[in-house]
Formats: structure tokens, sequence, C-alpha cells
């Protein structure tokens, strides 16, 4: 692929930040649209977010992007509930931009890119936090929980999509242990019993992994609260699908540490207390 050698893997197209008519981009998430099976990459750029259609990968076309709310950040975040796309970033005053993705389907084939690029309109704004790090959400469940927002001192900011997606409502924070990097929230189907079913939130708090249970989003209980050795930034993780470990990275270790490797972390998580 290019420069780069690869086995099992072919590059089919590149596209560079300047078709946006951008220099800098921090994340991707993607749509596949129910309605004719359009894949469709979710760009999040320094000052807005970019649709491309991707479903034929050696010819994507790029639909057009979707101004931010308020200055350009490096920190930019998507996620996608049903049709909805929720875009948070660290902009001041920027809220929550939501964006009815079946809106693409009339510029579906029409190429739009550099100086005359299309400009969509967000559908709605959701304002009860200004600005977030990072957009995390359970579509199990359908609530979506902001994080390093203006509010809950910086922890989870629980939003309830199902009722209507395109109005999300506020339901409840997550602010004893502050500032949360980044989360995972599943439905628990692990080896615990005491909390199958329930929802359950994994998050990694800059220095600690800190385990919520969330089932009652107006009280949630912290189940605990652990840190290790040589931390220095508690970045993210994931759990494995049968929910019984947890690899969790730390942002700065390489760097900070006592060696330049970085590590992942794994833990043993079959008892969440």
């Amino acid at each position: 692929s290019g420069q780069y050698p690869c086995s099992g893997i072919d590059l089919l197209s590149y596209m560079p930040l300047s078709t946006f008519g951008q220099s800098e981009a921090n994340d991707i998430w993607g749509w596949t649209d129910p309605e004719g099976g359009n894949e469709i990459a979710l760009v999040a750029l320094r000052e807005g977010t970019a649709f491309v259609d991707v479903t034929t990968p050696s010819a994507p076309v790029v639909l057009g992007k979707m101004m931010g709310n308020g200055a350009p950040s490096s920190w930019r975040d998507i996620k996608v509930f049903r049709d909805t796309a929720y875009v948070g970033s660290e902009a001041n005053g920027h809220g929550m931009q939501i964006f009815d993705l079946k809106t693409l389907r009339p510029f579906y084939g029409q190429d739009s890119r550099g100086p005359s690029i299309h400009l969509f309109e967000p559908t709605n704004i959701y304002t009860e936090f200004g600005s977030s790090h990072n957009i995390v959400l359970n579509e199990a469940t359908g609530y979506l929980y902001a994080v390093g927002s203006t509010t809950c001192s910086a922890g989870p900011h629980m939003v309830e999509l199902n009722t209507d997606p395109l109005n999300p409502q506020f339901v409840g924070c997550i602010a004893a242990d502050g500032y949360t990097h980044d989360a995972e929230c599943v439905v628990y189907t692990g080896p615990d019993t005491e909390f199958q079913g329930h929802e359950i939130c994994f998050a990694y708090n800059e220095n600690t992994l800190t385990i919520w249970d969330v089932r009652d989003h107006l009280a949630p209980e912290m189940l605990s609260r652990e840190t290790y050795d040589n931390v220095y930034y508690t970045h993210q993780g994931w759990l494995t699908e049968d929910q019984t470990h947890l690899f969790l990275d730390d942002e700065l270790d390489e760097s900070n540490g006592p060696t330049p490797n970085t590590r992942t972390l794994i833990w043993d998580v079959r008892s969440l207390r």
C-alpha cells in the first residue's frame, strides 16, 4: 500500500484532509443507511464533521460537511444512535450537535469537495453542557454519556435518546470521581451475578479505573475505584466479549515511564466490586 508493506490487506483509496479544506482531523465513526445500505464515514475535523460515502471503497464520494458550533478544536467526537449522529467538541460553548443522517440521502452520488463543498446544518443542538471531550454511547440501552464536559464535575453527563433521538433529555450526573476521559457502558452479562442485566460503566479517570452501576441514572453507584503501578494518564480501555477481563492503556507511560515502551494493562473484572 504505497510506501507501506502489507499482508492480507490492501489500500483501496486515500483521501487527504485537503479534500475537506482542512489540515487536521482527530476521529472517525460510521453509519450504514438501513435504506439502501450506503456506508458513510463521519470524519471529525478541526472545524467540523465531514460525511463521506465509502460504499465503493475504491471511489469514495464526499457528500459535504457540517461546521462545528464555535471555534475550531483539535478534540471532536462522534457517535451514532439509530439514524442520528451526536457530535461533541472541546470548543467552548459547542454543546452537542445532533444531525439526522437521513438528510444525506438526496446527496448520494453527488461528489462535493474543495472550496465548493456542500455545507449541512445541524438538525438540533443539545445545550445542557458546553464543551466535552468524548461521547460515549450504549446502543443497547439508548443512553449517551458525555465525558470531560463542563458539567457533572467533568464526569459522565447522562442523556436519554430512546424517546426522541433528535431531542435528547438529561437524566443525571456521575460526579463523585471527577474528570472522566473515556468510558465504556454496557448491559452487563458477565459472571458477577449481583449485577447481571444492569447497565455498568467502566470509566477511565486519569489515574483510576472506576466502575459504576448506572441502572438508576438518578442514583449511580460506584462499585470500585482502582489505580495501578506507574500510573501517568489513564486514557481508555475495552472489555473482552465475555466481560471477564478488560484491557486498559495509559496515554503517557511511554514518555514518562521507566521504559520507552507503552503497556496494555489486563484487568480481571469478574468481581465488579
